[in-house]
């Protein structure tokens, strides 16, 4: 096994070449996240106990539903970051055919294959330094950033999650080459 930078790691076999992608390692970030979960369910919690116990007025009653709507929405957004930030990674597969992507948190997730005869315009793409996309992708509980990006039948397609811009390049150039190797093969 080979790395590229502190984050992704590649295997390069005859016939297939793996690569992984974990998410950046920050104890008070994973601290921070954990702290926010907590708090969101106990004031779930702590709504849901209010809606089902308290004599409330219909006004109060429907207040109450809508903001547990949010709530639900959130609780899954806020959990997912941390499950992520905790046991997730990207796997990238290019065998003799396809390039096959997977986001899994643990072993929960699917590969989709992208056959190459479908791949087109492989680039990488950097928001600015200072820009309001940079900051927003920075923050831990956003799940995108993706770094690295191609055309599938007419479908962008994106992979490599909030890699810096040295780490994204070295992975774009081991990833396009060996496309490329199996393209020549499949031709010749």
């Amino acid at each position: 096994m080979k790395w590229i930078g502190n984050r992704v790691s590649f295997v390069d076999e005859k016939n297939r070449m793996t690569v992984v992608i974990y998410p950046e390692k920050k104890t008070w970030v994973t601290g921070l996240m954990g702290a926010w979960v907590s708090m969101w369910m106990v004031i779930g919690a702590t709504m849901t106990w209010a809606l089902f116990t308290l004599d409330l007025t219909d006004k109060e009653e429907i207040i109450l539903w809508v903001f547990l709507a949010f709530w639900v929405y959130y609780a899954f957004k806020v959990t997912r970051s941390l499950f992520w930030i905790l046991w997730g990674k990207e796997l990238i597969k290019i065998d003799e055919v396809a390039l096959h992507i997977k986001r899994s948190i643990r072993t929960y997730g699917k590969s989709a294959p992208y056959y190459f005869e479908n791949i087109k315009k492989f680039s990488v793409q950097q928001p600015k330094e200072g820009s309001i996309q940079a900051v927003w992708e920075a923050s831990p509980w956003v799940g995108g950033g993706e770094r690295i990006e191609f055309e599938h039948k007419g479908k962008v397609v994106r992979f490599g999650r909030k890699l810096d811009e040295k780490d994204a390049k070295l992975l774009f150039n081991l990833i396009t080459k060996r496309i490329e190797e199996r393209i020549r093969k499949i031709r010749d």
